[in-house]
């Protein structure tokens, strides 16, 4: 189940998903979120699931289009960046 959406612009700094909205699953519903699905829009990112900073160079390569899931156990260690001067923006989708 869907409990929280969010737009998170993927900018020339490392980011990862909104803290207080993985904390929200347990808060509201007493468990920890089980999946975070993506789609990203407008530019190509990098991305890691296991706290890494990923670079413009390095990471796995996420393209405009592409939609991907990160295992909730991984969700807050998750980290993105772009990769030219032109932003990402990812839709995301908080599940329990």
């Amino acid at each position: 189940m869907v409990y929280k959406v969010e737009t998170i612009t993927i900018t020339d700094t490392s980011k990862g998903f909104t803290a207080a909205n993985l904390a929200l699953a347990r808060s509201q519903y007493g468990r920890d979120v089980k999946k975070v699905t993506c789609t990203n829009a407008v530019a190509q990112i990098r991305m890691w699931e296991d706290g890494t900073d990923p670079t413009a160079t390095v990471g796995h390569i996420v393209g405009i289009g592409s939609v991907f899931s990160v295992d909730g156990e991984n969700s807050a260690n998750f980290r993105a960046i772009r990769t030219s001067a032109v932003s990402g923006v990812l839709s995301v989708a908080y599940e329990v």
